[in-house]
């Protein structure tokens, strides 16, 4: 059972996982049809609060984040957690680029996701208010949603993640089809996340986002590592062709 004053981090709280690595790749390559997707990957991930994985499409940015999430195997390679066992049930939380909600009320899904983390019945509903809260959304507990807008919908799905306590939130473009007054609402939420002790690991083809949100960028080029660094360098100094090219907007090839 999710303890009550986990679902919602306190400032001045930090998670253990600040000590290590929170997750540390090696040596990890995956295939698909006889072809390498992911080869050789060595990284460790959200030592800040924001990590951003950048790269170009087909670069096997989404299918990183899926294996990080248990949401599938490497065919060779580990990953590892801070945790010194596998990772609790609830310790990660994904949240895909598009929202996936139940045919009921913002509220009804959010009591509906408590009791699936163990929250007893006394608590769901006064919890699942509070998570609204948290996102923004009180005055929209009782709309169906799916009647809400895009990027109500996708700070739903937020905070109903969040609702699970995890110490590492993964993100699959959580914005990508959002207008810039959602995104600024998602992103607030996101550093709101963070400042509450939760580590976040961003898939971002948005650059402006990820200088605002990242601390340090890991980029893929063809399934590869081309370049890992704090964000700071990666966007004023790149030290990888691959990535200079991507940040001018030019095709590398």
């Amino acid at each position: 059972m999710v303890e009550p004053d986990r679902l919602i981090r306190l400032a001045h709280t930090r998670p253990t996982l600040t000590q290590h690595p929170p997750v540390r790749i090696a040596d990890l390559y995956l295939q698909r049809g006889g072809q390498y997707i992911l080869r050789d990957i060595t990284a460790n991930l959200g030592l800040s609060d924001v990590t951003a994985i950048m790269g170009p499409n087909g670069a096997g940015k989404t299918q990183l984040l899926r294996l990080i999430a248990g949401l599938g195997q490497p065919d060779s390679g580990t990953i590892k957690f801070a945790w010194p066992d596998a990772p609790e049930k609830h310790r990660i939380a994904l949240v895909f680029q598009r929202p996936v909600l139940l045919r009921r009320s913002a509220l009804a899904n959010l009591t509906h996701a408590l009791a699936q983390y163990g929250v007893t019945r006394t608590r769901r509903t006064a919890r699942a208010m509070e998570l609204l809260d948290f996102g923004g959304l009180t005055d929209r507990a009782n709309i169906p949603a799916r009647a809400l807008s895009g990027g109500e919908q996708q700070r739903l799905t937020l905070v109903r993640a969040l609702g699970a306590a995890p110490d590492l939130l993964l993100l699959d473009e959580p914005t990508s089809n959002l207008d810039p007054r959602s995104t600024a609402a998602i992103e607030a939420l996101i550093q709101r996340a963070t400042a509450q002790g939760v580590r976040v690991i961003l898939v971002t083809h948005d650059i402006g986002q990820a200088r605002r949100l990242a601390k340090d960028i890991l980029f893929l080029q063809d399934g590869q590592v081309a370049e890992h660094s704090p964000a700071p360098q990666f966007f004023d100094t790149p030290t990888s062709a691959q990535a200079a090219a991507y940040l001018r907007g030019e095709l590398y090839l």
